[in-house]
């Protein structure tokens, strides 16, 4: 029967057909060109990163932050090409998400529509400015962006913020606030804030019910996730071994996850990622800081000839 839930799940198979082609067919030719991906080899490091935090994030406590410590923690990943490699990495992970949430959880299919085309539409704009950001911008945006999901997941753990409501639906006002709020969800994304903690708050601010919160998260971030993506992708702005890895890892974490998600507390495991992401603000900020003083140092030329600065604010990509 060709519901408008159907025709929606339809529309995500061709959207991930077209991304793994888009994917494989831009990954190839970047091959042939010999173009070299400056990542460390971590096969195994990044497959226990990609499984443990799909695993985390099919419970709604998100990934891209812990995964941004992880990166942090061992320096696998240049911090320029962390966004990039978040948006492709847990791209077709998150797409498994979105089929067996959308599938199983209630909620008003246009309200599920709308939102997840308001976000999709963020995340392309905002993929296509943070993509050709410099070295320095990327580590300043995401710090921030790390502080502010360390104090929403803060909140969650200590169960502050608004009542839960029960509405599936959003209609008039409501769903106009909920069109601009996941729009700029969508594009805060892929500076690597994440989309489930600032979604979640936003459902319950306008009164829905916290578990519609589930499938429109998972869907706007399966839709936006492939089409931002792409983006970072053509520019060159991510790490292509790593995201491989975290996606052969990542699917079967979501597969187990979604099987447990009904019992495993998550109260504890919030505060751990508070931790892990503070850990990743503070390293974030730390390295643009270092960025900020070697650029001064070449501008003044007040160097040594042992200490050469590395050139700073180039942009990121192919585009110089």
């Amino acid at each position: 029967m060709w519901t408008m839930k159907n025709i929606l799940l339809v529309v995500l198979v061709v959207v991930t057909v077209w991304f793994i082609f888009g994917w494989s067919g831009m990954a190839r030719r970047a091959k042939e060109r010999g173009e070299k991906d400056p990542a460390k080899s971590e096969t195994l490091y990044h497959s226990i990163v990609g499984f443990v935090m799909c695993f985390l994030d099919t419970l709604g406590i998100g990934n891209f932050a812990t995964t941004t410590s992880a990166f942090k923690f061992r320096g696998t990943v240049p911090d320029e090409k962390i966004p990039g490699t978040l948006n492709v990495g847990y791209a077709l992970p998150t797409v498994a998400q979105a089929f067996i949430y959308i599938s199983i959880v209630e909620v008003d299919v246009w309200t599920l529509v709308l939102l997840i085309v308001a976000s999709v539409a963020g995340a392309w704009l905002g993929a296509g400015m943070v993509a050709r950001w410099s070295r320095r911008n990327v580590q300043i945006g995401m710090g921030v962006a790390l502080l502010v999901a360390a104090v929403l997941f803060a909140l969650k753990a200590l169960n502050v913020g608004p009542p839960e409501g029960s509405a599936l639906e959003l209609r008039g006002a409501l769903l106009a606030a909920g069109l601009v709020g996941n729009f700029a969800l969508g594009a805060l994304m892929t500076l690597g804030i994440g989309l489930y903690g600032p979604c979640l708050i936003m459902i319950s601010l306008l009164g829905m019910n916290p578990k519609a919160a589930f499938p429109i998260m998972m869907g706007s971030c399966a839709f936006l996730m492939p089409i931002g993506g792409i983006r970072f992708i053509r520019e060159g702005s991510y790490s292509l071994p790593a995201a491989v890895i975290m996606t052969l890892s990542g699917i079967p974490a979501v597969v187990i996850a979604a099987k447990l998600v009904t019992w495993l507390p998550r109260a504890y495991m919030f505060w751990l990622v508070v931790v892990v992401v503070v850990y990743a603000a503070a390293m974030m900020l730390r390295s643009a800081a270092v960025e900020a003083r070697r650029g001064e140092v070449a501008l003044t030329g007040d160097s040594k000839p042992s200490h050469k600065p590395r050139p700073a604010g180039g942009r990121i990509g192919f585009r110089g």
